[in-house]
């Protein structure tokens, strides 16, 4: 952006009186022009300040005049979820942005799209609202590296989607795309692979030595496998729920149990929640279920249960998936569930029909 000052200046001439005396004037031209030039530079600094701490998304959606998009992010850089507003088929949303970060778009149809935010930049989206994952997304290196992968596993079957997964971060390990696709794939998924996600995270962590997300996913797919089926129910800090009662490892230590997480703003996990209570009725009264939710307001989650009143402990810090007892559990999605008998856990990360199964079978 560049800025034109322009000054004119003319000198007439004028008679003078007789024996009037000549005064000298300075002109005031150069110190204006210093201001001006000061103040445009003081401008133009600020709009770059402002505009390199932010990062804006874009975009126009075919087959879609108006509605609303979710916007969250696993790693708490958003604080609970965000809306986007779609009017005339076309959005906009922008964010403070200091450092690079993964957050998610969720759809009316709950697909879910990837969107890696860095400051300073913009990225489009273009589509139809009709082929979600014909979606294409340009604008930055990282972006269109994702777009390029769903483009490639369109049409795949879940097992060649986890092998092309698992190729791409191999030949990508220095790549963000990487991490989230491990933790898509292999870690946050109804079937988990702990032993190739132990080898795929090395492989990043080679790539990306310095990458505090890297170590801390590292830990807890290590927590994740030592709390797989067969195992003990790991010590886990005590947990309050929203009535003040206290959840300790010694409150599951007998009988049937469920921890479930699961936030308002996830349609599975919700309906999980519906069901499960459906099903209490039926079953021994020293089943037990802790529900923790991984919503950023518990106010949200207080309205919800208005509406769907549950009969069981209830757990919102805040924190997410920041929650220090999620990590020591190896809890990392919603809905996401570990089921226990008398202190041993006998499944992980059961779909709801599986999960009916075993409680019943218990």
């Amino acid at each position: 952006m560049g800025f034109r000052i322009l000054m004119s200046h003319t000198l007439a001439q004028s008679q003078r009186q007789p024996h009037q005396p000549r005064c000298r004037r300075h002109s005031p031209a150069p110190r204006l022009s210093a201001v001006v030039l000061m103040l445009a530079a003081l401008w133009l600094l600020a709009a770059c300040g402002e505009d390199s701490k932010h990062f804006k998304l874009e975009g126009r959606m075919l087959q879609m005049n108006s509605g609303e998009f979710y916007v969250y992010s696993d790693d708490g850089d958003i604080d609970g979820f965000d809306t986007i507003k779609v009017q005339g088929g076309r959005f906009a949303y922008e964010i403070p942005c200091e450092h690079p970060f993964t957050f998610t778009v969720v759809f009316p149809n709950y697909s879910q799209l990837p969107i890696f935010a860095e400051p300073g930049k913009t990225v489009e989206v273009d589509g139809d609202a009709s082929h979600l994952k014909a979606l294409k997304i340009k604008g930055s290196k990282t972006n269109e590296l994702m777009s390029a992968f769903r483009e490639h596993v369109a049409n795949a079957s879940p097992p060649e989607t986890k092998q092309f997964a698992a190729q791409f971060i191999k030949d990508h390990a220095d790549s963000p795309v990487s991490l989230y696709l491990l933790k898509r794939y292999f870690v946050a998924t109804p079937m988990p692979d702990y032993q190739q996600a132990a080898q795929l995270v090395s492989i990043i962590r080679a790539k990306q030595p310095e990458n505090a997300k890297v170590s801390r996913l590292e830990q807890q797919i290590r927590m994740m496998q030592q709390t797989s089926a067969g195992q003990r129910l790991p010590n886990f800090a005590p947990m309050t729920d929203i009535n003040g009662n206290t959840i300790t490892p010694a409150t599951l230590s007998k009988g049937v149990a469920v921890i479930l997480v699961w936030a308002v703003w996830d349609y599975n996990s919700t309906d999980m929640l519906r069901q499960l209570r459906n099903q209490q009725t039926n079953l021994h009264k020293d089943f037990k279920v802790v529900a923790i939710s991984v919503d950023a307001s518990k106010k949200d989650v207080k309205n919800f249960l208005q509406m769907n009143p549950v009969p069981w402990n209830i757990v919102c810090t805040g924190e997410m998936f920041e929650m220090r007892q999620l990590h020591q559990l190896g809890l990392l999605v919603t809905p996401g569930n570990i089921v226990v008998k008398d202190g041993r856990i006998v499944a992980r990360d059961l779909s709801m029909i599986d999960l009916s199964s075993k409680i019943a079978s218990l």
